[in-house]
């Protein structure tokens, strides 16, 4: 579940999570870090979403799911792997969990950036202010339509929409950052400008646009095929021109968007970075029981946290070692945009049972034989350790070392890059500010969550 925006901050163009380029099989275990973690606590769920790729509902039961100290088990093993990990908590419906406040308080304290993922419908004041005090940082919200009559047969839930649209107006009044999720299907993708301007309109700092992927209870339903995708992928690209500096639009589970970018806007944010598809290199799933996955969507099973650790898995897993080192087959493999695109390795796993096949929903046809790679203008990746070149006060460190590693880099970067032009010998906390400042208007205000870092994040005593 991702940011923002022009030049003048280049180091917030982040998402809910931005992969680094892993398209040469020279990444391997040892600099492959899982920097996002996005865990299904529970199956549970008050809702039964038509396209749910865990096939959530209320039928299944609290004892298929891993206990708190199971949890904090994990999250420690996760912790010893990497240091600072954003952490998505989903579902099912994770607020039916009574102990998430419990999970989310242990994970920050370790030094996670941690977010919830829901369906908002038990968003309460009470429930929101409950997770903030545990440390929660942003939410990600479903709406899949502005039509409460689409968007609750699509959710099985009567009054869901109504739920969801008050817990935005709470989250604001609360002042928790918040991303609205939309899938995209035939039946609403003419709302796609709707929902846009209404995230706009209510502060969401991103709206991620979700293609389905067929698994779950997704298997038997059809996305919108190939040129349809193409048609919303160009709109897309218009859409995070004309709101860029305001709200971060992206596509999910459908990195050809990158290609439209490439070709049409020049000046996008989004070709400084490295967008291919992170399942098993920099992101990975795990699922109630304590399997994990290459992603949400890929129910390919990695290893089983019942028998070894996540850093174990994570280095040595068969599954992730193909992602990292294996080649991508078909027209993905010879295609000029695969080091920016490199196609959704989860739809070519739903569809043709190989993760490193073409992915069978891209309209584009590369030319015959193995081209040239497209590369992004500018080298710069999530996930890289920052260079310094400049002297960095105490405190200017220790506020860069509570922003999540994914995106802590590209932030000492940017930071660095403004004090040298204004001429600054050392980063301090007031230099740190004034590159806030000098921010688009909408975001001088506040900091997304995933670059102002963890106010009152303590380090746990073992």
């Amino acid at each position: 579940m991702g940011t923002h925006v022009g030049e003048s901050a280049g180091a917030l163009d982040a998402l809910w999570y931005e992969p680094r380029d892993e398209s040469s099989p020279e990444h391997d275990a040892a600099t492959a870090i899982p920097h996002v973690i996005a865990w299904n606590l529970t199956r549970r769920c008050n809702l039964a979403c038509a396209h749910c790729y865990i096939s959530a509902g209320s039928w299944h039961a609290q004892d298929e799911e891993l206990g708190t100290n199971e949890c904090r088990r994990v999250i420690d093993q996760i912790l010893e792997t990497s240091p600072s990990p954003l952490l998505i908590l989903s579902g099912g419906e994770p607020l039916v969990r009574e102990d998430l406040e419990d999970i989310a308080r242990y994970a920050t304290a370790g030094g996670a950036t941690v977010v919830v993922g829901t369906n908002g419908t038990g968003l309460t004041d009470d429930r929101i202010s409950s997770l903030m005090r545990a440390g929660v940082q942003g939410v990600a919200l479903s709406i899949d339509s502005l039509d409460a009559r689409y968007h609750d047969r699509f959710r099985h839930g009567e009054g869901a929409l109504e739920d969801t649209l008050a817990a935005v107006d709470r989250l604001g009044e609360h002042g928790l950052d918040f991303l609205v999720q939309f899938t995209i299907t035939k039946g609403n993708r003419d709302e796609l400008d709707a929902i846009v301007a209404f995230a706009d309109e209510k502060g969401a700092v991103c709206v991620n646009v979700y293609f389905l992927v067929e698994t779950g209870r997704g298997e038997g339903m059809h996305g919108l095929g190939p040129d349809g995708n193409d048609e919303v992928l160009r709109r897309l690209t218009e859409l995070q021109r004309e709101y860029r500096g305001r709200v971060m639009i992206r596509s999910k589970c459908q990195p050809q968007l990158m290609r439209h970018v490439y070709e049409r806007d020049a000046e996008s944010p989004l070709l400084h970075y490295r967008t291919r598809c992170p399942c098993g290199v920099q992101y990975c799933r795990i699922t109630p029981d304590g399997k994990v996955t290459p992603c949400p969507y890929m129910p390919e099973v990695a290893g089983d946290l019942g028998a070894r650790s996540f850093g174990e898995i994570w280095r040595e897993s068969k599954v992730f070692k193909l992602l990292r080192e294996g080649d991508v087959g078909g027209k993905c493999g010879r295609c000029e945009y695969r080091a920016i695109c490199g196609g959704c390795r989860a739809r070519a796993h739903a569809i043709d049972g190989d993760f490193l096949a073409e992915d069978p929903d891209c309209a584009y046809e590369p030319a015959v034989g193995v081209a040239t790679p497209v590369r992004p203008a500018r080298a710069i990746t999530y996930g890289d350790a920052p260079t310094s070149r400049l002297a960095w006060d105490a405190e200017a460190e220790a506020r860069l070392a509570a922003i999540p590693s994914f995106v802590r880099g590209v932030v000492a970067g940017r930071v660095e890059k403004y004090a040298s032009e204004a001429g600054y010998e050392r980063v301090t906390l007031d230099v740190m500010r004034e590159v806030r400042e000098t921010m688009p208007v909408d975001f001088s205000k506040k900091v997304p969550f995933f670059a102002r870092g963890r106010r009152g994040a303590q380090t746990r005593r073992h």
